[in-house]
């Protein structure tokens, strides 16, 4: 199935590719019908590793629509709506969108550097530098880690906030990223700084000021990074996206990182669809954070049990797990998740499901989501080819 699986992720992604970049579905659904900051991005790095010319171009096109649409502060539309008429931007909806920031730049910088097109980046360079001075905004106290609102990541309807693991990741990331061009001394200790901050508050053992010493002193380390704490304390489940970056991006000691990579391969090969949920444990009604998880959320309730964020399956994380694993150099357990990634990708006739039930494999979402096909693309033209991001 693998070369026929293949080609219809790369077809869904040219079916949602449009003059001003990837939408994130195919699906006739209005939210979904828009340019997102993450889930360009995430399709625009499956475009990279596809060499497809025209999906390259649709990348160009998306950070080119998300620049122009920048706020005069520095934000980073979360999705931008082309309507006949006129054109709607958020940033956000209960809450403004982190992560729309550093997947912008993120986005740039591997753009550039896939492209060998540094003109690119330096048409971009202001806008860069202006995501830089916000994150630096973000961190109120000045000591290197962000924090975040509820609800200011992807995985806005679950129950992450303050210093979330995620997003200090993605910002490194993006650092990383640009400094690769820009070579300054003062982005090199920054990028150091909060490397120290996030290896020092979410590991066990570790020397070294603490943000919330009381907190961390309770906490039962579970072989893995807890996802966020705050001046509330630490919420310990399981954010398999988070561990996969820390994993790439060569975060944490070498025993936590096999540790998170044993972690997540356990999880998957005790569910039935073989893919590891996105957060874990699931949370349930007598749980402590389920009226944290229940209000949550702009329009309709979809944080049941096994579902959605609430250790839902996606075949996008799913797509990052492979590639930590490929770093690890686990290639036969990074082509096990492909193939899972491609069996749920492959049903209902190919529908590309956003995400998927844990418990009992019924799929969630929206249809023909565009980043469950990038997953699929970047993740076996990382395995097959010599396709590598820039870490």
């Amino acid at each position: 199935m693998n070369n026929l699986a293949y080609q219809k992720a790369v077809s869904l992604l040219h079916e949602v590719s449009t003059a001003n970049g990837f939408l994130a579905s195919a699906e006739n659904t209005s939210n979904y019908k828009r340019v997102w900051a993450r889930d360009g991005v995430i399709c625009g790095l499956a475009a990279l590793a596809s060499g497809d010319e025209k999906l390259i171009a649709t990348f160009k096109s998306t950070l080119e629509t998300l620049a122009q649409h920048q706020h005069k502060i520095g934000t980073i539309p979360s999705n931008v709506y082309f309507l006949e008429e006129n054109t709607e931007v958020s940033y956000g909806g209960l809450a403004g969108r982190v992560d729309a920031v550093t997947w912008f730049v993120i986005g740039v910088c591997q753009y550039a550097f896939y492209m060998k097109d540094v003109a690119f980046l330096e048409k971009n360079k202001a806008a860069i530098e202006k995501c830089f001075a916000l994150l630096d905004a973000w961190e109120f106290n000045n000591k290197n880690l962000l924090y975040v609102p509820l609800s200011g990541n992807w995985a806005d309807e679950y129950i992450t906030d303050g210093y979330v693991l995620y997003d200090q990741l993605l910002r490194i990331w993006a650092l990383r990223s640009y400094n690769h061009f820009a070579n300054e001394p003062q982005l090199s200790e920054k990028i150091a700084n909060i490397k120290k901050q996030v290896e020092v508050n979410f590991q066990p053992n570790t020397l070294g000021e603490k943000y919330h010493e009381g907190a961390y002193n309770e906490l039962n380390f579970k072989g893995y990074m807890p996802c966020s704490f705050s001046p509330s304390g630490y919420k310990t489940n399981f954010d398999a996206f988070a561990n996969s970056l820390a994993v790439l991006l060569n975060i944490g000691t070498e025993t936590m990182q096999n540790d998170i990579i044993a972690y997540a391969s356990k999880l998957a090969s005790e569910t039935k669809l073989g893919l590891v949920p996105a957060f874990w444990p699931p949370i349930f009604e007598t749980d402590e954070h389920w009226n944290l998880l229940h209000n949550n959320c702009k329009y309709e309730f979809r944080n049941f049990p096994y579902e959605f964020h609430n250790a839902g399956s996606w075949p996008m994380v799913n797509g990052f797990v492979g590639l930590a694993l490929l770093t690890k150099s686990e290639k036969e357990k990074a082509n096990l998740i492909l193939n899972k990634i491609q069996e749920a990708n492959s049903k209902g006739d190919f529908a590309f499901y956003e995400n998927f039930n844990t418990n009992t494999e019924a799929p969630n979402g929206v249809s023909f989501c565009a980043w469950s096909a990038a997953a699929e693309v970047l993740l076996q033209q990382s395995l097959n080819t010599n396709f590598k991001l820039l870490l």
